[in-house]
Order: C-alpha cells, then structure tokens, then sequence
C-alpha cells in the first residue's frame, strides 16, 4: 500500500461542517470504546468524567449486533462516541468525526496495526450502523506523537523508502502518555506542560516515552507497534538483519509478522510458558528459571529504554508507570528502578506495595526523581476529545 495518499487531509473533511448546536460542552455524555488485540472496554463517560456504565467484551469478535445493541439500549442518551484507534499513519493528527471518507481512509491502516486497528472498526462499524444519529469521533494513539522531533521521527532508510511508503516513526499509546501527563500534574500541582516526565506503559503492549514540557519527545514504539521494549508476544527491537537472514531462508512475510506479533516477547523468552507478566512473576518465584530469564530481559530493555528517554531531555523530573503491568506489579516497578539509582530514580518499598487501587507517589524519601504510579484512564481522553470536537463544531 503506498502510504502518501493524494488529495487527503482531515482538515476539509465534510464531516467537521455537521452541525452540533444541540450540545452543551458541559453536558456532554460520551460512550468510549476501546477495542484491543485481546477485549473490547466500553464506558459510559458522564459530563463530570463520572464512569456511570461499563462492559468488558471478552475478545474482539465479541463485537455482535446483540452485545452492543445492549449497551446501547443501557447507555441512554449520547451524544458522542469516541472510538480509540492506534494508527492513525500520516493521515490523522488530532481526533476527528468519522464520515465516509474518513471511514476509507481507516481502513487503508489496517495493516500497519493489525493486531488493534480492525477490532476498533468492527466496533465502529457495529455502531454507527445501530446508531447513525449518534457522532462517532476516532481518538488516535499516534497523535500524542505527531510533533516528534525530525531526529527522533526518521529512520536512517533509503529516501525512496520513507517518501513513497511512510516508513517513519509514529509512536503509540497516546492516549495513555495524555492521562498520564494530566494526571501527573494533578497530583504535583502546577500545568501539564512543566517538565521533564518518562512515561512507562507496561501491559501487554508496551513502551517508553520522553514527554518534555508536555511534548513527546522520544518514544520506544515505531512504524508499528512491535518496536521498542519486550512485550507479552511481541519482540520489541530486533536487529533487522537478522530478519533479512531468515527472509533469505524461507520465512515469509505472513509467517514473519505473525512470529514477532504473536509468538516472540515474554511468551518466547518463558520457552512457551506464559505472555502473561503475572504468571511468570509467579513461576520465577517458584524457582523456574525460564521465568527469570523473560523477566530480566524485560527489565533490561526497560531500564536502558528510560535512561535512554531521559537524555532526550537532558535530564529526568518524574518516572511515571501505567497501564495493567505499570499499575499491578509491585516486584517490576522496584526491579525497573533499583538500577537506576545513578539518575537519582529511587522507589519506597511500603508505598510501592500499598499502590492498590489508587494513584499514587512512590518515591523514597531521598529519591530525587518522582516516581508515580497512574492508573490509565484513557476513557477520560477520548470523552474529553470528543467534548472539544462537538464544541467546535458547534461554535
């Protein structure tokens, strides 16, 4: 697919002409969707950011005209849905209302992300055929990233390469780094655009990005979302010869793909054991040494990743982990942050235990770099896109 689509650009899409002089910005009640590579999270967002619904669907071909009819029918009155979307490639820069022409374009980015990207527009599809009335708004997770620094958004590849197909940095889990960066701010008391924060996102896809005085700077994630630390079965980096090798023997692209999305990462390194961070924790501390192995290779990459954020900033302020690994595993953070004691990153063992359920500074006394816990609530972001868009769109 050649990326460089003509005559595009989401700025002169008929859609952003709809008229929305019903809605009130303050009373605005957005469903938020957030459909992955393993469930589908929808919440019902009030206008003061109150979760007054939620459904978990199990996986993304859950997606059926009857479960989201119900969630429909348990909603009551919207007036926005706002979708999350990983890709958003060099079309989609800021969210946008999903029309004909946008729906098209979407599509074309499926293969760029296609362990995300399909499940959300099934999702998408579902809704806007049930509820064509209802605005449907795509949040995209590379638009926190748009404004990368050139050094950090170009790949050293031929020029025919990067012109005709795109190939660039894009960076994801921007909806995640958005929250993160609020919410940080909240906590420390003082503006969102201050500082110089490494935001760990630590799930099942993960990564580590340099955000300087609310700006990405540098991210770990890249063309695609396989790039950067070890993850539940994706690789991260990867010397590319090494796949250029293995091309030279027999390994397609279809079966390439599918190894380093599916069967690489701590799923691999665990000698087929679990993906799953929670078990291996468990297995390493029942003595399996496969275990302990998956889990130093993550931390390794993990720490050189942040050191690595950090001087593309000339320096650290707050240490910020989030999402299920970041938010519910004690033992990582700890291990993540022991070694980096020279940067002045250091964790209180009590608080760090005592994270629970709530935000949280972990950070020891003599630590000099604040180190918080944050639970993710990418649903607030896509509900408040969606507040600024209909806004706009009716002033």
């Amino acid at each position: 697919m050649d990326l460089l689509v003509k005559d595009w650009s989401p700025t002169v899409c008929p859609c952003l002409a709809m008229s929305f002089d019903r809605v009130e910005q303050s009373d605005v009640r957005v469903l938020a969707v957030n459909a992955g590579s393993t469930g589908i999270k929808v919440r019902m967002v009030e206008s003061d950011g109150r979760i007054s619904s939620s459904a978990d669907l199990a996986a993304p071909g859950s997606d059926s005209v009857t479960d989201v009819s119900a969630i429909l029918a348990s909603a009551g009155p919207l007036d926005a849905i706002g979708h999350r979307l990983v890709h958003g490639g060099p079309y989609f820069d800021r969210p946008v209302l999903v029309d004909e022409q946008v729906r098209v374009a979407l599509e074309g980015l499926n293969e760029l992300a296609p362990l995300h990207n399909p499940p959300s527009l099934r999702m998408l599809d579902t809704l806007r055929r049930l509820a064509p009335e209802i605005p449907s708004v795509a949040c995209f997770d590379t638009a926190f990233h748009a404004r990368l620094p050139r050094v950090a958004q170009l790949y050293a590849l031929p020029t025919e390469w990067t012109e005709r197909w795109g190939i660039r940095r894009y960076g994801f889990h921007g909806l995640s780094c958005e929250w993160a960066v609020s919410r940080r701010a909240e906590m420390v008391g003082g503006p969102a655009e201050r500082g110089r924060v490494v935001v760990c996102h630590l799930g099942g896809g993960a990564s580590v990005t340099a955000v300087c005085e609310g700006r990405s700077v540098d991210t770990t994630m890249g063309f695609t979302p396989t790039e950067g630390l070890v993850m539940a079965t994706r690789s991260g980096d990867v010397d590319p010869g090494s796949l250029a090798w293995l091309a030279a023997r027999g390994i397609g692209p279809e079966a390439m793909a599918d190894a380093l999305e599916r069967r690489s990462g701590l799923l691999a390194l665990s000698g087929g054991r679990s993906g799953d961070m929670r078990e291996l924790l468990r297995l390493r501390g029942g003595g399996d040494e496969r275990a302990g192995t998956a889990i130093g290779v993550y931390l390794h990459r993990l720490r050189g990743k942040i050191a690595s954020a950090a001087a593309a900033m000339g320096g650290l302020e707050a240490l910020v982990f989030t999402g299920g690994v970041g938010e519910n595993a004690p033992d990582i953070r700890l291990e993540a942050c022991q070694d980096l004691r020279f940067m002045g990153v250091t964790v209180d063992p009590a608080s760090n235990r005592a994270v629970g359920d709530q935000d949280r500074d972990v950070t020891a006394p003599a630590g000099r770099v604040q180190v918080l816990v944050i639970h993710s609530r990418e649903e607030l972001v896509i509900a408040g896109h969606c507040r600024q868009l209909l806004s706009a769109g009716s002033g």
